[in-house]
C-alpha cells in the first residue's frame, strides 16, 4: 500500500512538471491589456504573454523559445483561448529581428515554453524594486486573492492611483493598503494645486508595419484649473463608455468631494 502512495505521489508530482512547460501555438497580440489590472505604463508591453488560463499569483513568468532564440513574457492578462504573445516578442522569435526593424506577419506557431521564476522577468517590470504595478481601482480582487496566501504578487506589488491598465486616467501616484487590517487603500501625499500628473501609455507595435501607436481611447488631460473641467473634458472624448461607480458619482456635477483609491472599485481621478 505504501508503494502504491509513493507511486501516486510521484505520479502528480511528474503531471506538474510536466504541466510546466510543453509547447504551444503562439499567435501574434498587438493591443495591450490587463485583465489583472497590471499598468502597462510601468512594464514592458512589448513582452507580455495572454494566456488561457486565469493569472496566477506566481507563475507570472514564463520562458518561451523557437529555433534557439527565447524571450521572458510577463504572464499578466487571460486570453479566450489563444496563447497570444506581444507582437514584438512573436516577430523577434520568428525573425530574430524586433517587429522595428523588419516586421512580418503570420499566424500561430508551435513554439516551447517554460514557466519561469518571477525574477527572470525583474527587466520587464519597471517600477522601483521590480514590484507588480496594479491599478489601485481595479486590483482589489486579484490582489486580495494573492495577499490570501504565500505569494510571489503578495510580496512584490506595487498600487497606483491609475484607473486602467492602459494608464489613460489617473494620477501616478503609489498608494497603500493596510492588509488585512483595512480594505481602503490610501494615495500617498495631499492633494494640490499642481494639477493630474501626466502618465504615458503603453504603445502597441502594428503587425504590418511595426510602427507605434499609443493605447488609450481617451484625450490626455495634463492639468486643468478645477476637477469638473478636467472629468468633463476627459468624458467628452471617449470612443467606448466608461464603467463608473455609481455611488461616488451621484452629486455630479454639484459636488467634486469624491474619494481617492477607492478600494471597491471606484475610478481613480484626475486631481487638480
Amino acid at each position: 500500500m505504501r508503494c502504491l502512495i509513493h507511486l501516486l505521489f510521484g505520479s502528480l508530482a511528474a503531471a506538474t512538471a510536466r504541466a510546466a512547460s510543453g509547447a504551444v501555438w503562439a499567435t501574434p497580440h498587438e493591443s495591450y491589456s490587463s485583465s489583472v489590472g497590471v499598468l502597462g505604463c510601468k512594464v514592458d508591453t512589448n513582452r507580455i504573454a495572454y494566456w488561457p488560463a486565469s493569472v496566477d499569483c506566481n507563475n507570472i513568468c514564463v520562458r518561451l523559445s523557437y529555433e534557439g532564440r527565447s524571450v521572458h513574457l510577463l504572464r499578466i492578462d487571460q486570453s479566450e483561448g489563444a496563447h497570444d504573445v506581444s507582437y514584438d516578442a512573436w516577430n523577434y522569435l520568428v525573425t530574430g529581428y524586433s517587429a522595428r526593424e523588419k516586421p512580418t506577419t503570420g499566424g500561430a506557431i508551435a513554439m516551447e515554453y517554460e514557466d519561469a521564476d518571477p525574477s527572470a522577468c525583474a527587466s520587464l517590470i519597471h517600477t522601483d524594486g521590480n514590484k507588480l504595478p496594479l491599478s489601485a481601482a481595479n486590483s482589489m480582487n486579484y490582489l486580495a486573492s494573492c495577499l490570501s496566501q504565500d505569494s510571489w504578487v503578495g510580496k512584490n506589488y506595487v498600487l497606483y492611483n491609475i484607473l486602467d491598465p492602459v494608464c489613460s486616467w489617473g494620477n501616478d501616484e503609489i498608494c497603500t493598503l493596510d492588509w488585512p487590517t483595512a480594505n481602503q487603500v490610501v494615495a500617498n501625499g495631499s492633494q494640490t494645486s499642481a494639477g493630474a500628473a501626466t502618465i504615458n501609455p503603453p504603445l502597441n507595435l502594428s503587425e504590418k508595419s511595426g510602427s507605434r501607436t499609443w493605447r488609450t481611447n481617451m484625450v490626455r488631460v495634463a492639468a486643468m484649473s478645477s476637477f469638473g473641467t478636467a472629468v468633463v473634458s476627459v468624458l467628452d472624448t471617449l470612443d467606448t463608455p466608461l464603467r463608473m461607480n455609481t455611488r461616488s458619482y451621484d452629486d455630479w456635477p454639484n459636488s467634486s468631494s469624491l474619494s481617492r483609491c477607492s478600494a471597491d472599485q471606484s475610478p481613480a481621478r484626475f486631481v487638480p
